[in-house]
C-alpha cells in the first residue's frame, strides 16, 4: 500500500466513523474494578494502515490481529514484537465499491487448536469478499464467497460443531457456514442486526448454547439462542444504550462481559443484569478501541484510533477477579 492510498483510506476511516455519537452510556460509571497493570504493550504504524480491528488469542499468549487497513494479519508476541503473517490481495478496482467504507479492509478473525487462522475480508468486489483460511506454510485462501454488497465484520468459531458464524454489517445478516468452508447460510435476518445509519451487527461470540452479537447503531447487546438443527432463536437484548459498542469477550462471570465502545474511546464490564461500569479509557491509551480478549487473566484491548487519528495501540492489563 503508497502512502498516498494509506492517507486516502484512513481519511475514509476518519470520516465514516466520525458519524459515531462520542457520548458515554447513560448507564455507566467509571471505576476500574477488576483490571490491574494496566499498559500499552504494543505501538502500531498508522501510516501503514495498521489500524488493528479483530483479536483472537493462541494458546501460546501470541496475539493474532487484523489490520483493517492494511489488509494484513499479524502476530504481535508476548514481548510485543510485530510480524505480518498475511497481506491479502488487493482488489483490482482499489475496493472503492466496499459498501459504506469505500476501501478494502480486514474484519474478524478466529483460529483452531492446530494454528489455522479464520479471517474475514470485504473488498465490494465479488471475487475476494468473503471467509479466508490461512493455514501454516500456505499461501492465504478464500474458503467461502460471501456478498460483495456487504460488509463481514465479526466472525466467532464454535470449535464443537466446527462451525463459523459471521455477522454483517451493512446487510444485518448473520451467516454459517462449516470450518471446511462452502456455500454460506444466512442464520438469522432479525431486525434487531440491522444497521440504522452506519453498520449494524458487529462482534460475535458463542456462549452458553448461543451466539451473542453487539449492533454498534443501535448501542445494543443481542443473545441469539442455537436451536436445534442449528436454527436462529429470536434475539433478546441482553444489554443496550452501549453506544458504539464494537466487539467484546466474556470475564467467565457468568454472562459479564467487557466490550470495546468505539466512538467513547472507552471499555465497559457489562454485568449479567445489563448494568455497565467504565474500566478503561483514553486515560489508558485507548485510542479508538475496536476489540477486546481473555486468555487466562490477561485481557488483550486493540485501538485502532479511526477518528483519533493517534497511536493504534494493544493495551494489556489483568483481569483481578474474573471467577
Amino acid at each position: 500500500m503508497s502512502e498516498r492510498s494509506v492517507k486516502i483510506t484512513i481519511s475514509a476511516v476518519l470520516m465514516a466513523t466520525a458519524t459515531l455519537m462520542a457520548a458515554a452510556p447513560a448507564n455507566a460509571v467509571h471505576g476500574r474494578g477488576p483490571l490491574t497493570d494496566v499498559r500499552v504493550a504494543t505501538h502500531f504504524d498508522l501510516s501503514a494502515g495498521q489500524m488493528p480491528e479483530n483479536i483472537t488469542v493462541l494458546p501460546d499468549g501470541t496475539a493474532a490481529v487484523t489490520f483493517a487497513a492494511g489488509r494484513q494479519v499479524a502476530l504481535v508476541s508476548p514481548r510485543g514484537t510485530t510480524r505480518i503473517l498475511a497481506t491479502l490481495p488487493a482488489p483490482v478496482d482499489g475496493g472503492v465499491h466496499t459498501p459504506v467504507l469505500g476501501f478494502p479492509l480486514t474484519t474478524g478473525i478466529a483460529h483452531t487448536p492446530d494454528g489455522t487462522v479464520y479471517v474475514l475480508y470485504a473488498t465490494g468486489t465479488a471475487d475476494l469478499t468473503g471467509l479466508w483460511r490461512l493455514r501454516p506454510g500456505q499461501a492465504p485462501q478464500r474458503i467461502t464467497a460471501l456478498p460483495a454488497d456487504g460488509l463481514p465484520n465479526g466472525l466467532a468459531l464454535d470449535a464443537r460443531n466446527e462451525r463459523l458464524y459471521i455477522t454483517d454489517s451493512v446487510l444485518g445478516t448473520v451467516w454459517t457456514v462449516p470450518t471446511t468452508g462452502g456455500t454460506p447460510t444466512a442464520w438469522s435476518t432479525a431486525p434487531e442486526l440491522a444497521p440504522a445509519g452506519f453498520l449494524g451487527a458487529n462482534g460475535a461470540k458463542i456462549r452458553g448454547g448461543a451466539l451473542w452479537v453487539s449492533n454498534l447503531d443501535r448501542g445494543t447487546l443481542l443473545r441469539l439462542p442455537i436451536r436445534s438443527g442449528n436454527r436462529a432463536g429470536a434475539p433478546q437484548v441482553k444489554a443496550s444504550g452501549m453506544t458504539g459498542i464494537d466487539d467484546f469477550t466474556f470475564t467467565g462471570r457468568g454472562n459479564e462481559v467487557l466490550a470495546a465502545l468505539n466512538a467513547p474511546n472507552t471499555v465497559v464490564r457489562i454485568r449479567s443484569d445489563g448494568t455497565s461500569v467504565t474500566v478503561l479509557d483514553a486515560t489508558d491509551g485507548l485510542q479508538n478501541p475496536t476489540s477486546v480478549a481473555l486468555r487466562g487473566t490477561d485481557v488483550y484491548v486493540l485501538s485502532a484510533a479511526y477518528t483519533t487519528a493517534t497511536d493504534p495501540n494493544l493495551l494489556r492489563a489483568h483481569l483481578r477477579d474474573h471467577r
